[in-house]
């Protein structure tokens, strides 16, 4: 018998779930507060935990890289207001791997009912029935799903990488391109196959310099500076 009460679990190119929220930056209204933006929304396990420290430590310490890139951040756990803040203040004595006095500046949602955890799929019972796993939602400024990242609870995420997805996401959409293994700012892109996204006519036919080719199916193109 189908349970029409199961809540699909949010997937790439979906609308950002909406949901109203108390976090330690007073209340938000997601994603509307965030139109035009591209935001990271991230959960971890819980607070006062030594490997959810380090990462905000790192998101912390990596703030202003992200407003650099029109991307905001928004945290997550099941903990309470008070908690979230206790927590924060801690974080701010606290000295790990060159990073010190670090003061967190976005909003971290308080979640105690597990409301926004579950409508984007944050608790996973194979895990934890009491703590969000280690989630990511990378939505786009028109508030669509871009990617989705879930680490176990004892992994750290890369912060690094979280960067270049941004990077990545944000060089796709405004050259109609693909990016390579292990792109990086500055590297070629990868021409879309013929067929796709409009580009058959200049891939066949482009004698631009800036346009070459291994095979028919894998052509690059240099980015102007």
């Amino acid at each position: 018998m189908e349970n029409n009460n199961v809540r699909r679990m949010p997937l790439l190119g979906d609308d950002a779930p909406a949901f109203t929220a108390v976090t330690t930056q007073g209340t938000i209204n997601f994603p509307a507060d965030y139109k035009g933006k591209w935001v990271i929304l991230f959960s971890h396990p819980a607070d006062f935990t030594p490997v959810c420290t380090t990462e905000f430590m790192t998101f912390g310490s990596m703030i202003d890289e992200f407003k650099a890139l029109n991307t905001e951040l928004i945290g997550l756990s099941v903990d309470s207001l008070y908690a979230h803040i206790a927590w924060l203040r801690k974080i701010q004595e606290l000295e790990w791997n060159g990073k010190k006095n670090i003061e967190i500046k976005f909003p971290l949602i308080e979640d105690i009912r597990m409301e926004v955890s579950n409508l984007y799929g944050m608790v996973q019972p194979g895990q934890s029935n009491t703590q969000a796993v280690r989630a990511v939602f990378i939505i786009d400024p028109k508030g669509k799903i871009r990617t989705i990242l879930y680490y176990p609870i004892s992994t750290g995420r890369n912060f690094d990488e979280l960067k270049r997805i941004i990077q990545a996401l944000q060089t796709a959409d405004a050259e109609s391109c693909a990016t390579p293994a292990d792109w990086r700012p500055g590297d070629d892109v990868i021409v879309p196959t013929a067929g796709s996204c409009g580009v058959a006519k200049e891939r066949m036919e482009s004698k631009s310099k800036d346009m070459y080719c291994l095979d028919w199916f894998l052509c690059f193109r240099k980015l102007k500076k």
